[in-house]
């Protein structure tokens, strides 16, 4: 099929791969513009950028679509199919319909939950148990068309978002190679609105955490914002990045350190495994601990 491609993070570029692996044709590539990056704050492509210009694939990063000029020179790659994965612009009606079969969205979750931006993250943070890759065939909605194919996989005890990211993009991938082969006999199915729920952006004062609350949801406080933006406490006068955790055994004031990298919390106790000093690499929560010389409790 003659295909444009439109995403632009880490999270896209298995399905760019893949769709080429199968034998497609990638009439041109769709994705943010360049941004300042790095300690030059000199502009970077992004990851999707990149893969296409290193293969020879025409780029394009407009900052909007909804300009006819933009619109007319879409519709002018004459494709049979537009796919999109994290692309970062709203796609207006004349977009979605100029295709010849429409535009499908390989989306992170479980559709009808987590609509948004942030599925994997908010899916963490929930405490679900499960989630997945939908292909869905795009309408003016946010994220609401109907289904064709979807996948699950189960969110492990110690998943954190990272993890769950890169797992998702590898199943995507495979499945919108598959939902491409198959797509005459794939029934699109309604999504129903029972159980539907919105994944809003990650806003930074989420990551603070509070000791006073349960241990359950600061484990998946902490799982769901890693790597980024990094659930965070202080120490000694420095802010720590918990980058990973697990439930533990364990009772004490919220924030005490009650031994073996286990931090008591309002209700039970979480284990910290890794954590991140201001300037330093990720490293074993012991470790980091000794180096503060941190006594009694957390902030």
């Amino acid at each position: 099929m003659r295909i444009v491609f439109m995403g632009t993070p880490d999270f896209s570029v298995p399905a760019l791969r893949a769709l080429i692996a199968a034998g497609h044709e990638i009439a041109c590539v769709y994705t943010q513009p360049p941004r300042p990056a790095g300690r030059g704050k000199r502009d970077r492509p992004a990851p999707v950028h990149a893969e296409a210009a290193a293969r020879g694939i025409e780029v394009r990063h407009p900052v909007t679509l909804r300009r006819l000029e933009e619109q007319e020179a879409f519709a002018a790659l004459g494709a049979d199919i537009a796919v999109v994965v994290a692309y970062g612009l709203i796609l207006p009606r004349a977009v979605l319909e100029a295709p010849a079969q429409g535009c499908l969205n390989i989306h992170a979750s479980l559709l009808p939950r987590w609509r948004g931006a942030a599925p994997i993250q908010r899916a963490i943070m929930a405490g679900d148990d499960e989630t997945g890759i939908c292909i869905m065939r795009m309408d003016e909605g946010l994220d609401t068309g109907p289904v064709l194919s979807r996948a699950t996989t189960p969110i492990g005890a110690t998943d954190t978002a990272g993890d769950l990211h890169d797992r998702l993009a590898g199943i995507g991938a495979d499945l919108i190679v598959t939902a491409l082969d198959r797509l005459g006999a794939l029934p699109p199915l309604p999504q129903p609105e029972t159980g539907a729920s919105y994944a809003p952006k990650i806003d930074k004062a989420e990551a603070r955490i509070d000791w006073t609350g349960a241990a359950a949801g600061i484990d998946c406080q902490i799982r769901g914002l890693s790597p980024f933006p990094g659930a965070w406490c202080e120490a000694g006068g420095e802010r720590l990045k918990i980058l990973r955790s697990r439930l533990a055994e364990g009772q004490g004031a919220p924030g005490e350190i009650l031994g073996g990298g286990r931090i008591a919390c309002g209700e039970g106790a979480v284990e910290l495994l890794e954590i991140q000093r201001e300037g330093r690499k990720p490293q074993p929560a012991a470790e980091a601990l000794r180096g503060l010389r941190v006594e009694g409790r957390l902030g």
